[in-house]
C-alpha cells in the first residue's frame, strides 16, 4: 500500500476490523514517515449484463438507474438515501442471483414494486416510461390498479 503523504511503497498495518457489511478496516503506518491512515476494503461482486428489450446487451448502470429514478422522484418527498437504499438493494439482489446475464426487465421489475411501496406518485410517474403507457386510458387504468389493490 502506498502512503498518500509521502507516497513511499511500504506500509506497516497496525490494526484490523471487520465491518458489519463484510468490509476491512486497516490501520496503516508508513514506514518511511511514520504518518497513519486507514484503508477500506470491501468485496466487489460482478452485476450481471444486462440483456435489453431488443436483445443487445449492456452492462448494469448504477447512474442509468439513479437518473431513472430521481426524475420520478422529483419532486417528492422521497430522500437520496432512500434512491441510494432503492439503487443498491437492486444492485445487490442482481449480484445474489449469481448469473452472467439476466433480463433488464427484471431491474425494472424491482425498481417499480420498491417505488410503489416507498411513493405512489413516483411510482405512477415510473411506470408511465417503464411499462409504455402511451395513452391517458392507460395510465387511468394503472392509478384505478393502484387505488382497487
Amino acid at each position: 500500500m502506498r502512503c498518500p503523504y509521502c507516497k513511499f511503497e511500504r506500509t506497516r498495518v497496525i490494526d484490523t476490523t471487520h465491518d458489519a457489511r463484510g468490509g476491512i478496516r486497516r490501520r496503516r503506518v508508513c514506514v518511511q514517515c511514520s504518518e497513519r491512515f486507514s484503508t477500506y476494503e470491501r468485496p466487489v461482486l460482478a452485476t450481471p449484463l444486462l440483456i435489453k428489450r431488443d436483445g443487445t446487451r449492456e452492462a448494469f448502470s448504477h447512474d442509468k438507474l439513479e437518473a431513472g429514478l430521481r426524475v420520478a422522484c422529483a419532486k417528492r418527498p422521497i430522500s437520496a438515501a432512500d434512491i441510494e437504499r432503492i439503487i443498491g438493494e437492486i444492485e445487490s439482489e442482481l449480484q445474489q442471483l449469481g448469473k452472467a446475464e439476466v433480463s433488464s426487465r427484471l431491474v425494472g421489475d424491482r425498481a417499480i414494486a420498491k417505488l410503489k411501496e416507498l411513493d405512489e406518485v413516483a411510482y405512477i410517474r415510473y411506470a408511465i416510461v417503464y411499462l409504455r403507457l402511451d395513452d391517458l386510458e392507460a395510465i387511468q387504468g394503472e392509478i384505478n390498479r393502484l387505488l382497487n389493490g
